[in-house]
């Protein structure tokens, strides 16, 4: 019987062995490197989030003391700068936390931007805020055109756009309107916010006072002042002087007075009906209004009807912004989409109807 540990045969055992381990293996490898991920789908470079925030202490830009603070309804009006050594769609601020997102407005063309504030500066003027190439090409200005710049709080998702360093979707443009009002609140350097410019009253004091005589209008008539019936108890008491002969001429004069009270008193009576006639003042809501907030501090009211182009009604102790009348609902719901733009998110249209 031949033997089984000849040589040959195991030579040729362990080489099939060996190709069908090979084979096995090169299965797995090539199972294996098609579940491997390409190196594209690695996360973009750029921060995966807006922290740590940062504010600082004061310090001085040209003579001017800034102090850094985390204002949340940040509004103001000024000029740009160029801060020409960054790279995205970024921006540098005096006093705003680092970081933080700011909506930027053209006061020449209305187009607004979404800009991430990444830096404190301009570190050499007193410009408002100091753009990245990228970012003022978007706005379409350059060095000293004059900007809005008011602090947002945008989504999640373009905020990732922001820090990757791409650029986040325009938002809608400014009216014209609206543009024109800001202009008149530029200073001629610097900046101003909207919320402490003196010119707001000023601007608004006829429309407070044609507001103040409408409402009033409606509380004259409960004043009846004309009831002067007090007067009559002070006629009644010289009746019982009749009694006495050398006073006996007075009560004609009495009586005549006392109808001529009466006259009086029936005219006036007859009055409070046309005051109610004289409030009229549904004729100003005719149509279609806008009403963006209502105030208890008549000056906040006048300095956000100045922003929004819009006017002073009071009502009561509190006094309502409102942009209007409109004939249409299309043009009252436009001025609404400006009004939620300049946030006030909610305001809603009303109609006299």
């Amino acid at each position: 019987m031949r033997s089984v540990d000849n040589p040959k045969t195991r030579f040729h055992a362990c080489a099939l062995v060996t190709i069908f381990v090979a084979a096995g293996l090169a299965g797995c490898g090539a199972s294996y490197q098609e579940n491997i991920a390409p190196v594209s789908a690695l996360p973009d470079y750029g921060p995966q989030a807006d922290y740590p925030i940062l504010i600082g202490d004061p310090y001085q830009v040209a003579g001017t003391t800034y102090t850094p603070a985390d204002v949340l309804n940040y509004d103001e009006v000024g000029y740009l700068a160029l801060d020409a050594d960054t790279m995205g769609y970024s921006g540098a601020h005096h006093t705003l936390p680092v970081p933080s997102y700011v909506e930027i407005t053209s006061l020449e063309t209305g187009r607004t931007v979404l800009v991430r504030l990444e830096r404190r500066g301009p570190m050499t003027t007193n410009h408002i805020v100091a753009l990245s190439p990228a970012a003022m090409a978007q706005l379409g200005g350059n060095v000293e055109t004059p900007v809005r710049v008011r602090r947002v709080n945008p989504p999640e998702e373009q905020r990732a756009i922001l820090r990757r360093g791409d650029a986040a979707p325009l938002r809608m443009d400014t009216p014209s309107s609206l543009v024109t009002v800001l202009q008149r609140r530029l200073p001629e350097s610097g900046s101003v916010s909207l919320a402490t410019s003196a010119e707001t009253p000023r601007a608004l004091e006829t429309v407070d006072l044609a507001a103040s005589s409408a409402v009033p209008a409606a509380d004259t008539p409960p004043v009846e002042f004309a009831e002067a019936t007090p007067a009559l108890p002070v006629v009644e008491p010289l009746e019982p002087k009749e009694e006495q002969p050398a006073s006996h001429p007075a009560p004609e004069p009495d009586e005549q007075t006392l109808a001529s009270v009466e006259a009086i008193q029936e005219e006036v009576e007859a009055e409070p009906a046309s005051p109610p006639a004289e409030v009229a003042t549904p004729a100003i809501e005719q149509g279609f209004v806008v009403q963006a907030a209502a105030f208890s501090n008549p000056d906040n009211a006048r300095r956000a009807a100045n922003v929004l182009g819009g006017n002073v009604t009071q009502s009561g102790e509190y006094y309502r912004v409102r942009t209007g009348p409109f004939a249409t609902r299309g043009e009252a719901e436009a001025s609404l989409a400006n009004v939620r733009r300049a946030g006030y998110s909610d305001a809603r249209i009303l109609t006299s109807g």
